[in-house]
């Protein structure tokens, strides 16, 4: 018999087995300072684009005072308990009805976190004999709520309508035999390549295949829309998404997540969220944070009008220097190049030191081998001098790249 553990000294999983080179620096980077456009890192300020603090809501000024009013008044405890047993208030009620009006639905639920809500939403939506249909970028805790289904289920290629019509067929004919329903799930904005997902087409083809819609607008609440409502808002079609998701994470820079709907729905998942049911109720200081951050979401555009002005310039002037940026429709920028990960280190290293520019990589094995991703997040508190410094930055390192000036090897962080 062998030890549990035996296998981690020489198996330390995909990501792990970069962990002595990687950590501290390239992975669990130590960001500190006021969070910002700009923050220290080792020591050094850097532009940060690495952060989805939309709005610039992390440090406004309203923020930081409801926040701290609130930790002074109810503490971190408050309210003790799960919301089912003991954890419930008219605050989480309150923001309930708000978020439920504000995205157009009867009926909202906040969730603790958006990961584990997510996962969850799918586990409570689905039986064994209904089918899933989803797309194939889908993010991780959508992949991880099906994980826990017992539900057939059918992938379609990414924001790919022919492809979502044949597994619609498969799934119609699945369910005929098994008597069950069907749950189609996409994105409003794909959080990697920045693409929104094409949920009017999807919703047009209601009249002709019979299933409902979840949707995961992580990234779309708060950004996109005339009102910042979501992508649905944007797209014309948010009466037709039967469930709508999002987190606080991202627009609204905090904590938690919500999920609205019909009320029949909602009082569905209010019952049978196990990741609700069996977990402490969001803390008062969060909770009453959340209202007053939605309050600014709402009351002001102007915070959304800098972050598309910020998003356009960044993302335009990209372009004009010959820059792929892929087919993304919303603030999330990524910037494809190829190249290993050796070279891919070296770039990002050369980025942070030499030009004082921090943002986020993404290599294999979370993409292909050969393939680099470097992912920007404008936010409204960001500015054009940012903007020039990161472009200049751009500029340099991928003139480094091309012409193979990188080293093979990735030197040893202290």
């Amino acid at each position: 018999m062998a030890d549990l553990f035996e296998k981690f000294t020489t198996n330390k999983g995909s990501l792990g087995q970069y962990q002595e080179k990687a950590h501290g620096y390239f992975a669990f980077p130590r960001l500190e300072g006021e969070i910002s456009n700009r923050m220290i890192f080792q020591g050094k300020e850097r532009v940060i684009w690495s952060l989805n603090n939309y709005l610039g809501l992390a440090n406004h000024p309203e923020i930081r005072k409801a926040d701290a009013e609130a930790a002074a008044h109810w503490g971190l405890a408050y309210p003790m308990g799960a919301r089912m047993m003991s954890g419930n208030s008219v605050y989480h009620e309150q923001l309930e009805n708000e978020l439920a009006a504000f995205v157009g639905k009867e009926d909202a639920f906040l969730l603790n976190y958006g990961y584990q809500g997510m996962a969850s939403i799918v586990d409570s939506l689905c039986s064994r004999r209904d089918v899933v249909v989803y797309d194939a970028e889908s993010h991780a805790c959508i992949l991880d709520g099906l994980r826990m289904v017992p539900s057939h289920r059918y992938v379609f290629k990414h924001n790919d309508i022919e492809d979502f019509e044949k597994q619609m067929l498969r799934a119609t004919k699945m369910v005929s035999e098994t008597g069950g329903g069907i749950l189609v799930i996409t994105e409003g904005v794909f959080g990697m390549a920045g693409d929104q997902g094409k949920l009017k087409e999807i919703c047009a083809l209601k009249s002709k295949y019979d299933f409902r819609l979840l949707v995961d607008d992580a990234h779309g609440f708060g950004t996109m829309g005339a009102t910042g409502a979501g992508v649905g808002e944007a797209q014309g079609c948010q009466d037709q998404i039967d469930v709508y998701f999002s987190t606080f994470a991202k627009s609204m820079a905090s904590i938690g997540a919500f999920v609205a709907g019909t009320r029949q729905v909602i009082n569905y998942m209010r019952y049978n969220l196990r990741s609700q049911i069996f977990a402490k109720a969001l803390p008062m200081p969060i909770v009453i944070g959340n209202i007053k951050r939605l309050e600014l979401l709402k009351n002001e555009p102007g915070l959304r009008e800098q972050l598309w002005k910020n998003v356009h310039s960044l993302q335009s002037q990209l372009r004009e220097n010959g820059f792929d940026i892929g087919q993304t429709d919303s603030p999330v920028t990524p910037v494809y190049m190829h190249g290993g990960v050796m070279e891919a280190s070296q770039l990002i290293m050369d980025m942070r030191e030499n030009y004082n520019i921090f943002c986020s990589i993404v290599v294999y094995p979370v993409i292909p081998r050969g393939h680099i991703i470097l992912r920007l997040i404008p936010t409204s508190v960001h500015n054009e001098q940012d903007i020039k410094e990161t472009i200049d930055a751009f500029k340099a390192v991928k003139h480094k790249l091309e012409n193979k000036l990188y080293p093979a090897e990735i030197p040893m962080m202290g």
